[in-house]
Order: structure tokens, then C-alpha cells, then sequence
């Protein structure tokens, strides 16, 4: 799954491992997300979009979901 989250974290000048820390995880985790090896749990992916003040669909692509 593609998301938006390396790009929002360049924006704010976070590192992977202020990210983690912020929403309860660890840096592998960010880095897996990222590259697209391991997809957020629903818990997760709130916590990460709240974090960024942005709706879970404005992190991450759906879009090559199947249903």
C-alpha cells in the first residue's frame, strides 16, 4: 500500500524514529510502511494520520486495495 507518510514527515523534519515514538511504534515499522512491506493496522494508521492532522484516505493510497 502507497502512503504519504515519508513526504509528511520531510515536511515537518521528522525522523522515522520521532515519528514511531510519537504514535507508539518502532522505526522498523515506519521503515516497512513506508516502503510499502507492511501495512498499518487500522489502530495505527489513525493514530499516524491523527498525528498529522490529516484523515486516514490523505496518508494512504486505497487505491490498489482489493476488495
Amino acid at each position: 500500500m502507497k502512503t504519504r507518510i515519508r513526504e509528511l514527515r520531510k515536511e515537518r523534519k521528522l525522523s522515522q524514529e520521532e515519528l514511531a515514538l510519537a504514535v507508539g511504534t518502532t522505526r522498523q515499522t515506519i521503515t516497512s510502511i513506508e516502503v510499502g512491506k507492511y501495512t498499518a493496522s487500522l489502530v495505527l494508521a489513525y493514530k499516524i494520520a491523527r498525528y498529522f492532522d490529516l484523515t486516514i484516505e490523505s496518508v494512504f493510497d486505497f487505491s490498489e486495495v482489493n476488495e
